[in-house]
């Protein structure tokens, strides 16, 4: 069975839509989607119309989707002090979202542990331990083992970072980080997913670069109204940084 596995889509519709075409030609079969769908992109409401649709996904609950289905007062004093961008993007996403749509978000699962073809997998946003935990490339093994103790699955997917990577534990373990859809953690702003081979209770796993019209992306970012689009609209086009 081949699976697509993709994460970090904020509604970055040239972005999704270049990569389900991907997906489509890779001959994927089913995809497993790790949240984050829409906090601080150029489109959220066609994202959740789209998402929402599909019938052969499986979708988890990403930090910033939790965020914008619990949005009030506490959630814009806590990005408000880290992130003010964020904070304004924020807002103006939980302004457009129906009460419907919020709800998919809350009721989504904030992992999954799943059995593909024989082999467990463990769906994650950020780690096992928490949805905003980072797994990044270059870290010490025994680190990531810390992070994934008490898991027994033998493949565990997560994004969160943008930054595609994957570590092979001493126990035998898998820990893949599927990058991003919609806001790309890479050299050249490529969109990037997973297709993941699945028999017999094994697998191989390999990450796809997508090219997309980023530029169409930054330019209906730049002209979404609230202050710092425009710079969110810059990190489609110069991916040195998730936050602003």
């Amino acid at each position: 069975m081949r699976i697509a596995v993709l994460s970090d889509i904020h509604g970055n519709v040239q972005a999704m839509e270049s990569v389900m075409t991907d997906v489509i030609e890779q001959g994927c079969e089913h995809v497993f989607c790790l949240g984050d769908l829409v906090l601080a992109g150029p489109q959220p409401l066609e994202i959740m119309e789209y998402v929402t649709s599909q019938e052969n996904w499986t979708v988890i609950q990403g930090n910033t989707d939790k965020m914008l289905a619990n949005f009030g007062q506490d959630v814009m004093d806590f990005l408000e002090a880290q992130y003010p961008v964020m904070a304004n993007a924020a807002l103006a996403d939980a302004n457009l979202l129906s009460e419907e749509y919020k709800a998919y978000l809350a009721n989504l699962s904030p992992q999954l542990s799943l059995d593909v073809e024989g082999c467990p997998v463990l769906l994650v946003h950020g780690s096992p331990r928490a949805n905003n935990e980072d797994i990044l490339p270059a870290m010490p093994l025994e680190e990531i083992e810390e992070i994934i103790a008490g898991t027994t699955e033998k493949l565990i997917f997560c994004g969160h970072t943008h930054i595609p990577c994957g570590y092979q534990t001493s126990s035998g373990q898998t820990v893949v980080n599927v990058g991003s859809v919609g806001r790309p953690m890479t050299e050249k702003p490529l969109a990037c997913y997973v297709v993941a081979d699945f028999e017999q209770g094994d697998f191989e796993i390999k990450h796809r670069f997508v090219p997309y019209d980023y530029k169409t992306a930054a330019k209906i970012m730049s002209s979404r109204d609230f202050i710092g689009s425009d710079r969110i609209a810059d990190l489609i086009l110069n991916p040195v940084e998730r936050h602003v």
